[in-house]
């Protein structure tokens, strides 16, 4: 079947020509075949119309966690990633936080089959060690062939450096992608928020910046020493950004993303005590929060993730100190960085990436497979449980007035519209 998008606004700042136009756009055989002022459908042709409907390519997320398999409670994979499109991604990568942990090839080919039926895209992380333990490198070049798009041992820092070293030079042999979670994990150990003047206010444990900063300043190192390519996932400082930019421009092959909610947020959320704030890495301070915005508009930290990280009712509604780490963010998403950041480059944001990850690049022209999102950047609406598709509904936007939301996705021949 064919499909007719309406009287869209093209937002794909890599076509100066045709960024901020509004065309249609017709799709024939999972491509893009037309952009025109108007196209009338053909016969067996479905036509998409919305309100205020603007199209960009599609939008990609480097870290999602779901549950399946261990824990399916929280999340499943087809609901995951029902999610993902509703909310406008139309790729994901997913991590190795299930149980057991995906550390061999048969894993992975689980968790794309899984995943066959699905509209969003999804590209699975492999773990970095044996059981995410630390100990011994996971069967990385197996779980590479059937499909693993990097190696991580999600929030597991790697507090081996040995472990570290064998692994960046092993993956250079396939263009492999480590990952390393930046936090020294004798520094962060059972902290609850950003250690400082709250923290102390508040009687929690805290963890400091230098636990961040340290763990990325010894990853660095061994990377200028092995060379490989390495990603640091969600960091939080304003100095984490200023070493990895730093780094880079000595030639080192190192990544990094930030989450949205310390874009967003900072560690006076937590005065109120609720779980919902706690996260990891935690909420840092304005100055931070300040730092990353700016870092990540200029380019410094690659692209931001939701770090959506479904835990259900009985993990977060306890004691402070005993509840789990983690928040929803792939519904609140486009809403939080368009409010923060406009459209343009909210939308800049969410379709960074891809190449990094090994995901085909996506091309809005004529002939190229469509891979686009559909949304409206200025309906405005406080989110509310309602709005969310998780089976968990641990997600600290709550009660935030977001700007814009998603209609969907459009991948191939698949649409949830």
């Amino acid at each position: 079947m064919s499909l007719l998008i309406k009287s869209a606004v093209i937002l794909d700042a890599s076509q100066p020509g045709l960024n901020r136009k509004k065309r249609d756009l017709l799709i024939e055989g999972g491509r893009i075949s037309r952009i025109a002022s108007r196209i009338d459908p053909p016969k067996n042709c479905r036509t998409l119309t919305f309100p205020n409907l603007h199209v960009s390519p599609g939008w990609f997320d480097s870290s999602v966690s779901f549950g399946e398999p261990g824990f399916e409670e929280r999340e499943t994979i087809s609901n995951g990633l029902a999610v993902a499109a509703a909310s406008g991604f139309t790729g994901v990568v997913l991590n190795p936080n299930t149980r057991p942990v995906p550390d061999t090839s048969g894993d992975i080919v689980f968790l794309k089959d899984a995943s066959r039926k699905a509209v969003t895209e999804l590209y699975p992380m492999g773990a970095l060690s044996m059981g995410s333990r630390g100990e011994d490198l996971a069967e990385l070049y197996d779980m590479h062939g059937a499909g693993a798009v990097a190696f991580s041992d999600y929030k597991n820092a790697v507090s081996n450096p040995n472990l570290l070293k064998l692994a960046l030079l092993y993956t250079q042999g396939f263009d492999g992608l480590v990952h390393s979670f930046p936090q020294d994990e004798h520094l962060g150990r059972k902290g609850q928020m950003h250690e400082g003047e709250v923290s102390v206010r508040l009687g929690l444990r805290g963890i400091p910046s230098l636990a961040e900063e340290l763990q990325i300043v010894r990853d660095l190192a061994i990377l200028e020493y092995t060379g490989g390519r390495l990603h640091i996932p969600m960091i939080s400082t304003a100095r984490s950004a200023a070493l990895i930019g730093a780094a880079r421009k000595k030639g080192l092959d190192v990544t990094c993303s930030v989450a949205i909610h310390n874009l967003a947020y900072t560690e006076e959320k937590l005065e109120s005590f609720d779980s919902a704030y706690k996260v990891l890495p935690p909420l840092r301070t304005k100055k931070d929060r300040k730092a990353l915005q700016k870092a990540l508009a200029e380019n410094i930290i690659d692209f931001v993730t939701t770090d959506h990280n479904p835990m259900d009712i009985e993990e977060k509604r306890q004691e402070f100190d005993r509840a789990a780490y983690g928040t929803l963010g792939l519904e609140s998403a486009f809403g939080i960085l368009n409010k923060l950041f406009g459209t343009d480059r909210a939308v800049d944001f969410l379709c960074r990436g891809r190449s990094r990850f090994g995901a085909p690049e996506v091309l809005m022209r004529e002939g190229e497979r469509a891979v686009l999102t559909l949304f409206d950047p200025q309906s405005t609406y406080t989110l509310e449980k309602d709005h969310l598709g998780s089976a968990s509904k641990n997600s600290m936007f709550l009660g935030e007035e977001l700007q814009g939301k998603a209609y969907g996705v459009v991948v191939g021949s698949r649409t949830n519209l």
